[in-house]
């Protein structure tokens, strides 16, 4: 699911092996909204150290890896629910809404309020009723 820039799940779990690392990832797996210095502090390092091993094991930036997971959460939590896309955007991490606009438009080629009407129509397109009416 993570994007080209950043290599999959099991390439980066098997190139980690120091368990801080393992840890690190499993929080931006499960929070994304949590930024370096909270995930540093959780595994007692500091921020620049953390930047540096995570780049040093991996090959990419912690803050790619962030940024990758917080914009597939948001696009799942456009496709799924009614939330204003405001509230998705703080609730993954973005400050500020016209950050998040702009990352999730340069990620998908596409704002997520279009984003969020064609994943709409894809969902009604596959409903079991939409199917009934067709046959």
């Amino acid at each position: 699911m993570i994007g080209r820039a950043v290599p999959d799940d099991i390439a980066l779990t098997s190139l980690l092996g120091e368990k801080r690392l393992r840890k690190v990832i499993e929080m931006i797996e499960t929070q994304p909204s949590r930024s370096v210095s909270e995930l540093a502090m959780e595994v007692q390092v500091t921020p620049t150290h953390l930047q540096r091993l995570f780049k040093q094991k991996t090959g990419v930036r912690i803050s790619v890896l962030i940024g990758e997971y917080r914009l597939q959460k948001a696009a799942r939590l456009l496709a799924a629910s009614d939330l204003p896309i405001k509230e998705i955007a703080h609730s993954v991490g973005y400050e500020h809404h016209s950050s998040f606009v702009r990352a999730f438009q340069r990620h998908f080629s596409q704002s997520p309020k279009h984003y969020r009407l064609e994943q709409t129509e894809v969902s009604r397109e596959d409903s079991p009723v939409a199917r009934d009416a067709a046959d």
